[in-house]
């Protein structure tokens, strides 16, 4: 190659962005860049919520542990209504219900609740599945797509030089990278959500057993200062 061709090839690819890919991309393949960004968006939204919102979860499960091992009663959270549904249980017990049967209750009407707050959490993940699942296919369906629209470049215009195919196949592997620039943080989303959401429960449930053992028992929590 001529050192000219070369050092301007070289120049050209230096300065080349993210922009003009999208901008002079075939439809099909822009609708599909656009599509995996939005998907991208969402994803990272959901994320960060779930973030939030499993932090005040870590925080509960605490304090639903404290309090069952003695301490005091939160004034709000998960802890309270998990009380509240166990006070509200147990007025409809039966007369000559045994203490176990009424432990029994009182579990019951805690982890429907605590599985109802966990429920709440769950929002969101199977989109978070859906594009972690997905994202590469739609990004290899803009790769493919891309190619095609490069060798139709090809035959219309009777050259196979680089110039001709570069920009297409350029395309095409920038919607792959955007597939999986929205697929890989999904991915890691939802199986690190899932696995503290299933934590959370197994630790409130062993928490719940004792506190209704409390409960039963006449040793009901004292309400903590207002927090």
């Amino acid at each position: 190659m001529d050192p000219q061709a070369a050092a301007a090839a070289v120049d050209q690819a230096g300065h080349m962005s993210i922009m003009p890919l999208i901008m002079n991309a075939d439809p099909v393949v822009k609708a599909v860049m656009i599509g995996l960004a939005v998907a991208s968006v969402a994803c990272w939204a959901i994320i960060l919520e779930k973030i939030i919102r499993l932090l005040r979860l870590s925080s509960d499960v605490r304090k639903l542990e404290a309090t069952a091992k003695g301490g005091a009663l939160p004034s709000r959270g998960l802890v309270r209504k998990l009380l509240s549904s166990a006070e509200e249980e147990q007025t409809h017990g039966t007369p000559g219900e045994s203490r176990t049967e009424t432990r029994g209750r009182l579990e019951r009407a805690m982890r429907t609740t605590m599985r109802s707050e966990l429920h709440r959490l769950e929002v969101g993940l199977p989109f978070l599945a859906t594009i972690g699942s997905a994202g590469p296919f739609i990004g290899l369906f803009g790769t493919v797509w891309g190619i095609m629209h490069s060798f139709t470049a090809i035959a219309h215009q009777k050259d196979t030089s680089l110039a001709v195919v570069a920009p297409g196949i350029a395309e095409a592997l920038f919607a792959t990278a955007l597939g999986l620039a929205a697929a890989i943080p999904a991915v890691i989303a939802f199986n690190a959500v899932s696995v503290a959401l299933g934590r959370a429960s197994n630790r409130g449930t062993t928490a719940i057993a004792s506190l209704a053992k409390r409960f039963v028992n006449g040793d009901r929590p004292r309400l903590a200062a207002a927090e």
